[in-house]
């Protein structure tokens, strides 16, 4: 019996840590090198600051309602260059990447690109639209 209660929880343990382990690689990352990631109350104050916007979702998901003003670059086409960037946001301005929140990588991808292609202030919105939304903020 001693063996049985020891056996059925080794396999509970390995079975929560394999959950763990799916879970996380199903989740955007906390921070992305060289980006600061906000939550949605300093998103809300850039937006209102006029600063730009860039929703790196696929065409539908964007069509289906983004955050106003918000451009659209989808990080998985070959749209996302340098130079399509450049003519949303100089090099040297603040620049907002979001998508659809936690469960997705675009905006960590996006942000890790504009880094390695010079941009130095970025910020990485990691929970998206999803939040944004959930606290009733505008959506067009």
């Amino acid at each position: 019996m001693k063996y049985y209660k020891l056996l059925i929880g080794s396999f509970l343990l390995l079975t929560l840590l394999n959950i763990s382990v799916v879970s996380a690689e199903d989740t955007a990352p906390l921070n992305v090198l060289g980006a600061t990631t906000i939550g949605t109350a300093t998103a809300k104050m850039l937006h209102e600051k006029g600063y730009p916007f860039v929703d790196v979702r696929g065409m539908k998901h964007f069509n289906n309602g983004h955050i106003p003003g918000a451009k659209h670059l989808a990080v998985h086409s070959e749209d996302f260059t340098a130079e399509n960037l450049s003519a949303i946001a100089e090099k040297d301005q603040l620049v907002v990447f979001y998508c659809n929140g936690i469960t997705c990588m675009g905006s960590s991808i996006a942000s890790e690109k504009a880094i390695e292609w010079g941009w130095t202030q970025v910020a990485y919105y990691r929970v998206g639209i999803p939040h944004w939304k959930e606290l009733g903020l505008a959506i067009e």
